[in-house]
Order: structure tokens, then C-alpha cells, then sequence
């Protein structure tokens, strides 16, 4: 094992990853002599990272289990049928995979932030979809930890960790993506109550949630402070949810609008300070942007175990192509972005885990750069395989679908790159 967590494996004909090879080919080219340790691969088990504690790799080797046993089996149909994972879903709450943010008091792990991404990373190498349940629940009950009051997290997190309710992240609007400030659901004070109003768009997982965290006006009138943030449960009277998006990718995670008419909220389901809720949205997605990239980085990583497996066992010109000196180069730019970015992505999740004033900065590079990355090496995976790449019969055209949904969601790459840049650069006063 070297210092970058490389290994040497078979790549033949009868050893493949989460059965990425379709039986079919494998028949076809099963015994045609596949050399032993033609290609060097990252080995995603072990992270060369001082933010990753040794006992991670256990760790590590506790969910990959369950990912090949419950999960990667059913990704394919997930995908094709674009029905919610539900079995991947609750074997991860049997095993206590689902909420492993949750403080222990609470039912959870009190699992730290590299282990949250650890879990998030595996499940994608298998099917993003899934990966999904666990990252959005957890970002929606961030806010719960840091701020909402004992009696919120008493009910919540352990419904979470217990009982595997799911969480929605109810923040952006038709017209409020990128800007969240110009969101127009409103909630109004009434005897102990607030009254929501309005519609919210591109919502995970909205279809199967029980809970859903809410940010809406509270003071209209105000220059800040504006938004603050509540626990609205599904069965609330006035909660509906729209018909699922028809998506390129994610296919599995249904995406919904979410309408609120006249929703009665009691004031003690209120998260934060009143006016607290931008700062409390942005804070979560700080934290949460690790996990798009640990997502990210288990997409790429099932492309590349996919390709490398193709190019053990397809003969071309009596050789097999994973030989020849242009693929094998390929393989070598696919490798190295993808170790930069499991790097930075592990940097950024110990940030998370102490909190400190880079996270911003680490979170946005993470998730840019690794989305990236993941866009590139799916797209190259899918090159590597040729006519059977651009086919459904092989699952590296579905990881290329699910990662372009990592260049957009919880900031797109071109707002994250200004926030990047606004960390890096002095703030200018401004011109006469």
C-alpha cells in the first residue's frame, strides 16, 4: 500500500465490482487469458488524509458491506423504473447507517463529519439515488442541532435515528434558486402560531418525507433578517406535494414542489431566533456541501472501478485494451483528479467536523472540484467502454446522469466559485 492509498488487483474476467460487467459479457469473454494487475487503482477503502481518523477504513468496510448486499443490487431498476430505494433505504436504518450524525443521546452514532461523508461517498459508488435519503435528511436536521430547542431535537432526531423518518430541505422557490433572499412563502404571526404561505420547488425526497424544514418571510418589511426557519410535518393541514420531476439523472430521488396553504405551525416549531433563517440555511449548507462532494467522489469512483474492470476484459487486436498506451493514460488522469478530490473533499470534512472559519472555503472547493471531477470521469468511463458505455446495460451512462446533478444542486458550481473567490479576496471598498 502505498502513501496514496493505491493497490494492484486482478481485473479478470470473473472478478467484477458490485457486478458493474453485465453476466452476458462477462460469458462472452470469461477464460481469454485477463492478466493479473494490469491497472493501478485507488483504492477507496483506505484515505491518505490526517482529517481521517485509522478507524474510518473499519468503518468504511461496515457500509460497503451493506451497500454490496442491500443496495448496489437494486440500483439498476432504481434508476430505470425512477422509483424511490426504498429497500436500500431501510436496510441503511436496520443497520444503523441511515442518521449516523445523530448524537447518541438521541438515538444516533454521534458518527463525526469524515464518517458522514464516508457513508455518503460508499452508498454513491453504488447508487447516488440512495446516497440522497441519507445527505438531504442530514442536512435538514443540522439546523436542528445548532439550533433548534431541546424539545425539537427530543422529537426529531430521534424519530430520525429511530425510527428512519426523513427529513426535507424546503429552501428554494420558483423564482428564489440561487437567491434565497427572494423567496416569497411567507409565515405570519397568529396567536401562538405562524401561518405559512407559498410554494417551494426542486425539493428532495419531498414525495417520502415526513418532516420538512420550512424557511420562510417573517418580516417582510425588514432590510435582514427577514427569514426564519420551522419544523412543518407532512400530516400539517395545508401540506400537499406535487407530481415528481422527470429527470436526466437521480432518477430514484424524487424531486417535488411542496405547497403550504395556510399551514398552522405552532411558535414552538420555530428553528433559531426569529430572522435567523438565511444564516441558519447557509450555515447547513456549509456543512452539507461536503456531502455532495463525498457524493461525487463515490460516483466517480463506481465509473472508474467500472471502466478498469472493461479494460481487463476487452480483447481488441488480440490484446486487451486496457494495454494500450492512450487508454492506460485515460486511466491514469481519471485516477489522479478523482485522488485530488477524495483529498480535498476529507480536508473539507474535517472542517466540518471542528467548524471553523475555513469551512466555508473548503466546502465550496470541494464540491466544485469534485463534482467536476466526477462529471469528467464519468464521461471518460463511458469513453472507455465504448458502444457498451453509451448502453443501459452497463451503469457508468447512469453515473454520468447522476453526476451533472452535483454541479448544480446546493449551489451551482458557478455560484460556488464566487463564493470561493469572495473568501479568497479582499473585500474592496467600494468605487466613488
Amino acid at each position: 500500500m502505498t502513501a496514496l492509498g493505491f493497490y494492484t488487483r486482478g481485473v479478470g474476467a470473473t472478478t467484477t465490482t458490485f457486478g458493474t460487467l453485465p453476466g452476458r459479457y462477462l460469458d462472452i469473454y470469461a477464460g481469454q487469458g485477463a492478466e493479473e494487475g494490469i491497472l493501478r487503482m485507488p483504492e477507496a477503502r483506505e484515505v491518505a488524509s490526517r482529517d481521517v481518523p485509522r478507524h474510518t477504513s473499519d468503518f468504511r468496510e461496515r457500509v460497503r458491506a451493506v451497500v454490496e448486499r442491500e443496495i448496489a443490487p437494486r440500483a439498476r431498476a432504481v434508476d430505470q423504473k425512477a422509483e424511490f430505494p426504498r429497500d436500500g433505504y431501510l436496510a441503511l436504518v436496520r443497520n444503523g447507517l441511515y442518521a449516523t450524525h445523530v448524537p447518541v443521546r438521541y438515538g444516533g452514532e454521534g458518527a463525526s463529519a469524515p464518517a458522514a461523508a464516508v457513508v455518503v461517498e460508499e452508498i454513491a459508488r453504488a447508487c447516488a439515488s440512495t446516497s440522497l435519503v441519507v445527505s438531504v435528511t442530514r442536512l435538514a436536521t443540522l439546523p436542528l442541532l445548532a439550533h433548534g430547542r431541546e424539545s425539537l431535537r427530543e422529537k426529531y432526531l430521534q424519530a430520525v435515528a429511530k425510527d428512519g423518518a426523513i427529513f426535507s430541505f424546503a429552501l428554494s422557490e420558483p423564482e428564489a434558486g440561487s437567491d434565497p433572499g427572494a423567496m416569497r412563502t411567507r409565515a405570519v404571526r397568529d396567536e401562538g402560531h405562524f401561518v405559512l404561505a407559498g410554494t417551494k420547488r426542486w425539493i428532495t425526497n419531498a414525495s417520502e418525507a415526513q418532516y420538512f424544514l420550512v424557511f420562510a418571510v417573517t418580516e417582510p418589511d425588514a432590510p435582514r433578517n427577514r427569514i426564519s426557519a420551522f419544523v412543518v410535518e407532512r400530516d400539517d393541514p395545508g401540506v400537499s406535494v406535487g407530481a415528481a420531476e422527470d429527470k436526466l439523472g437521480l432518477r430514484g430521488s424524487p424531486t417535488c414542489e411542496v405547497h403550504f396553504d395556510g399551514v398552522r405551525v405552532p411558535a414552538e416549531r420555530l428553528v433559531g431566533e426569529p430572522g435567523s433563517g438565511l444564516g441558519i440555511a447557509l450555515e447547513a449548507l456549509d456543512h452539507s456541501r461536503v456531502s455532495i462532494a463525498a457524493q461525487a467522489v463515490g460516483i466517480a469512483q463506481g465509473a472508474l472501478d467500472c471502466a478498469a474492470e472493461y479494460l481487463g476484459v476487452r480483447r481488441q487486436f488480440g490484446r486487451q485494451i486496457g494495454e494500450f498506451q492512450g487508454l492506460r493514460f485515460m486511466v491514469a488522469s481519471m485516477a489522479m483528479k478523482l485522488a485530488a478530490a477524495r483529498e480535498l473533499t476529507y480536508a473539507a470534512a474535517g472542517h466540518s467536523e471542528s467548524a471553523d472559519e475555513s469551512l466555508r472555503f473548503f466546502a465550496a472547493a470541494a464540491k466544485c472540484f469534485a463534482s467536476d471531477t466526477a462529471m469528467e470521469v464519468t464521461i471518460d468511463a463511458v469513453q472507455l467502454l465504448g458502444g457498451n458505455g453509451y448502453t443501459r446495460e452497463f451503469p457508468v451512462e447512469r453515473m454520468m446522469r447522476d453526476a451533472k446533478a452535483t454541479q448544480i444542486y446546493e449551489g451551482t458550481n458557478q455560484i460556488l466559485r464566487s463564493v470561493i473567490a469572495r473568501e479568497v479576496l479582499p473585500e474592496r471598498p467600494p468605487t466613488s
